[in-house]
């Protein structure tokens, strides 16, 4: 089971969380402030946060920056606010997944074991891994670290995850559903979360989509990566 920080500071949706991920066998600490989660995050060791956007001292937003300087830990935002744009911004800055108010303790639940199967997965204790090497671009599953022509890119979780899973199948292309399945550990989900991840994978990569050079969309089928002139380096 998971270790939970939940930052939420009204007071009924903060107990029915307590409770319900109690009951599911979790370890749960919970605070009603942004300072508050800081602090727990810097003393404790925590699986998941879940993280409220309307905290009384500061925005969850800016709440998510902070947080994001000082840890990797999964974050899943819960929010009442819907708007398409702030969702996008909130996954471009570091959330892992997002959940709008009100919603299901089972659409909760399956939320954080997929976030934590993603997490699990990342920093397992298997076999070194060797680094992939598509055209001038290299990545090392191992050390979550990725270069082109030899400079160092630098990449959110989610964007480094998107960019070893298409490097590891150079010139394969990959359907949009396995691309949910695999790097989101989502059965279903919007097309708008890959093409905005691609967007900013592609910006750090020096590439467009009007001129691609590693990042390849084929339209209604998926995505693939492939080094510029379409041959594999070896």
């Amino acid at each position: 089971m998971a270790s939970v920080l939940v930052v939420e500071d009204d007071q009924f949706v903060r107990s029915a969380l307590i409770r319900h991920l109690t009951d599911a066998a979790h370890t749960v600490r919970s605070v009603g402030t942004a300072l508050e989660a800081l602090r727990e995050v810097a003393h404790f060791r925590f699986d998941v946060v879940i993280l409220d956007l309307g905290l009384p001292d500061l925005d969850g937003s800016e709440a998510l920056k902070m947080l994001r300087g000082i840890t990797d830990v999964p974050v899943i935002i819960a929010t009442a606010r819907d708007d398409e744009t702030e969702i996008v911004r909130l996954l471009n800055a570091g959330a892992d997944d997002y959940l709008t108010k009100p919603f299901s303790v089972e659409h909760l639940s399956a939320r954080m074991a997929a976030v934590l199967r993603r997490s699990r997965a990342a920093g397992g204790d298997g076999p070194p891994e060797t680094v992939l090497r598509v055209g001038g671009l290299s990545v090392d599953p191992l050390r979550r670290q990725a270069e082109l022509d030899g400079v160092r890119l630098d990449l959110t979780r989610r964007e480094f995850d998107l960019l070893a899973f298409l490097a590891a199948r150079p010139g394969v292309v990959v359907p949009r559903k396995e691309l949910l399945a695999e790097v989101w550990q989502q059965s279903y989900g919007d097309d708008q979360t890959i093409d905005v991840h691609l967007s900013w994978l592609r910006r750090k990569l020096g590439e467009t989509a009007a001129q691609p050079r590693y990042l390849h969309t084929l339209r209604g089928v998926g995505v693939k990566l492939e080094p510029p002139g379409g041959g594999l380096s070896l």
